[in-house]
Parts: structure tokens; sequence; C-alpha cells
């Protein structure tokens, strides 16, 4: 995923499906510079990660 997108989705008024490695996850926040985002597992807000961008994949 790219950054953009990233922070489109972060700022949407719409639920975005968005998984790592299968898992839907919340973007929470995105470092554009080092390619990352912060991301939580649904319902797990407490359970943060750094993942690189690319490893998100967004569900159409």
């Amino acid at each position: 995923m790219k950054a953009h997108r990233a922070q489109e989705i972060i700022q949407s008024q719409d639920k975005i499906e968005v998984k790592l490695n299968g898992v839907p996850v919340w973007i929470d926040s995105i470092d554009a510079s080092q390619q990352t985002a912060k991301v939580h597992a649904e319902g797990q807000p407490g359970d943060t990660r750094v993942v690189a961008l690319e490893e998100l994949q967004e569900l159409q």
C-alpha cells in the first residue's frame, strides 16, 4: 500500500477493510518517510505493531 492511500484510509469516514497477513487491522498512523504504519488488529487496540506499508492489503 502507498503512504498516500493509507493516509486516505485513516481520514475516511467509511470503514475500509485492510488486512495484514490475512488478519483485519486498523491503521493508527503512518510514517511516510520510513514507509511504515502503526496498526492494531480489530478488537485489540492495545496490541499495536509497526509494519511496512507494503505488507498492508486493502480489500476491494
